[in-house]
């Protein structure tokens, strides 16, 4: 996609005022709300996590490196970082070729209850590191969510990173849900930075308040971390499927969620990792026919928009 000189919308003019976001009322129809979600896009973000499976492949798979190479390529025009969450099954190529394009990477090892797939995440993590891959490390993805493991084992897997990559200049951290920093002091004093995932969606949050309610999470995680930088790692709304109590899964409403997120992280210097960059099927089991549509890009890897 290429800068367009005649469009009409840009959202250095767009009305944005704090918590409110953007005042999309002057956009009176749907082109031209995906003109102003165009011109957010090519201005660029400074996050994205990067989706890794077509149709067909899940969790699980291994995943080859032209096709992360390739998946690589179409971001690179529009991020600044990559989020990975995982550094085995073909996920390691993914923070190797983000360094590759001059893209920088949040490296992330996965978790679970599996601990001989534990073992291996935290090597890879620590190879990665080593190579020169890794500008962030994160031990663990919503662990204490999913309960797959106790603040003990978690806590031990991050200092064993910590001290593995001590005199690397790597901050390391952890990634949960913005309240869980504020419940669990020990794993937040842990962290060299709070890693934080916010989804006004998935608390029922209509769009026209998600904006507010992004930042007033954003504030929790922050309260916790007392001085300690916040990166929002996850934040997203749904283009299709099914709708959470206030909140509804559309494309005006994904459009809209984007468009505020960015100016926010714009205006306000907070570090987002937009969620996500590819829609991806498999996961229509795991949160239903919603959790197939958070891509900015469609599952054949098209803009949406």
């Amino acid at each position: 996609m290429s800068y367009r000189e005649e469009r009409k919308f840009s959202l250095d003019k767009a009305n944005f005022s704090g918590s409110a976001g953007v005042d999309f009322s002057k956009y009176e129809s749907i082109e031209d709300l995906k003109e102003l979600w165009n011109d957010t896009l090519e201005k660029g973000m400074h996050g994205i996590c990067f989706s890794m499976y077509e149709d067909g492949q899940e969790p699980g798979d291994t995943i080859t490196e032209e096709q992360v190479e390739r998946r690589v390529k179409i971001l690179k025009p529009y991020t600044k970082w990559i989020r990975s969450f995982s550094c085995i099954e073909g996920n390691e190529h993914i923070p190797r070729m983000a360094k590759k394009h001059g893209i920088k990477n949040l490296a992330g090892a996965w978790l679970g209850d599996d601990f001989e797939k534990n073992e291996l995440e935290i090597a890879g993590l620590i190879q990665l590191a080593k190579e020169g891959c890794v500008d962030i490390a994160a031990v663990g993805n919503e662990v204490m969510y999913r309960k797959d493991l106790t603040e003990d084992q978690l806590l031990e897997y991050i200092y064993r990173v910590k001290d593995a990559l001590k005199g690397m200049d790597i901050p390391v951290g952890y990634v949960d849900a913005y309240y869980e920093f504020s419940h669990r002091p020990r794993i937040t004093e842990a962290c060299d930075v709070i890693l934080s995932n916010c989804y006004p969606y998935w608390e029922g949050c209509s769009i026209e308040h998600s904006l507010s309610h992004m930042q007033q999470m954003f504030g929790q995680a922050a309260a916790a971390g007392n001085g300690k930088k916040i990166i929002i790692t996850e934040t997203g709304w749904p283009s299709k499927g099914e709708s959470l109590r206030g909140a509804h899964s559309t494309e005006e409403n994904a459009m809209k969620y984007f468009i505020n997120a960015q100016a926010w992280s714009a205006k306000d210097n907070v570090d987002i990792f937009y969620f996500s960059s590819f829609d991806e099927s498999w996961k229509v089991g795991a949160e239903g026919v919603v959790g197939a549509y958070w891509g900015l890009w469609d599952k054949h890897e098209k803009l949406k928009f």
